[in-house]
């Protein structure tokens, strides 16, 4: 991605879950008393072994890492997941986007791939896995496709997550090996409510006046049925004169952020 629009997430990143079985035992009454045995509480349904869903997206301006890569318009969005009960996992994403477009080039869509392996180890959770973000057709002199490694730990509410670039980092020249840390925390409110800070830093190797802070505050609301709404106030300390769109606004200005997920 070029300073117009650093392309910068995102994503989500994300804590692993594992399904806990409770078995209940039933307590035979003495053969004459007058009430029944009380009855073997349900076991939980065992994890399946293969799991697939699939999601569709619209949100009011995609934001990744804090820097709008839709050019503060909305966007759409679809993907697909494939989970084995071993952990591991693959998926791809698919979205709108104009920050290439906006940099000389003429991609209008945004592919990602990823994989990886979720597990527990005691109290922690962790996550390590890839992503390739792809631009077909993007005609930019340098690739906007990136791939970075990842690796995530999750105690309680808390997931800190670093990526690191295995190639040039979303188009900067020259920017191999850059990285991005990240916390972020996950406070269950109760009847489908739940609310997200985050902070994350993104530095950009031999680019360094284009790295910067971002930070953001999510408020979810899970309707069941697989929607899922939330609102987002998102922003960034960039410098304002690095990171502009065409007509010349800041691309990671704070603003609100809208979003609908309907997962299947």
């Amino acid at each position: 991605m070029k300073p117009v629009h650093a392309r910068i997430s995102s994503i989500a990143f994300a804590a692993a879950a594992l399904a806990l079985s409770t078995h209940a035992q039933a307590q035979t009454a003495p053969a004459d008393a007058a009430a029944p045995a009380p009855a073997a509480a349900p076991a939980a349904e065992p994890t399946p072994e293969h799991s697939f869903s699939f999601n569709v997206g619209l949100t009011s301006d995609y934001r990744y890492r804090g820097i709008t890569q839709s050019r503060f318009k909305p966007a759409v969005s679809a993907g697909a997941d494939y989970a084995h009960a071993s952990g591991l996992y693959v998926g791809t994403w698919l979205t709108t986007i104009k920050w290439v477009k906006d940099a000389g080039g003429d991609a209008p869509l945004e592919w990602d791939v990823y994989g990886g392996y979720k597990g527990t180890a005691g109290p922690l959770g962790y996550d390590v896995g890839f992503l390739r973000y792809n631009y077909p057709s993007h005609k930019l002199a340098v690739s906007p496709n990136t791939t970075e490694i990842y690796g995530a730990l999750t105690w309680n509410v808390l997931t800190l997550k670093y990526s690191h670039s295995l190639t040039n980092l979303f188009g900067f020249s020259d920017s191999k090996n850059s990285g991005y840390l990240d916390l972020t925390a996950n406070f269950d409110l109760g009847d489908g409510w739940s609310v997200a800070p985050h902070v994350g830093r993104q530095w950009i190797r031999h680019n360094s006046p284009y790295s910067y802070t971002d930070y953001s505050v999510t408020v979810n609301k899970d309707f069941g049925k697989g929607f899922v709404a939330s609102v987002a106030v998102v922003g960034t300390d960039a410098k304002k004169d690095l990171y502009t769109t065409p007509s010349g606004r800041f691309s990671g200005r704070t603003g609100v952020v809208a979003s609908l997920k309907y997962s299947f």
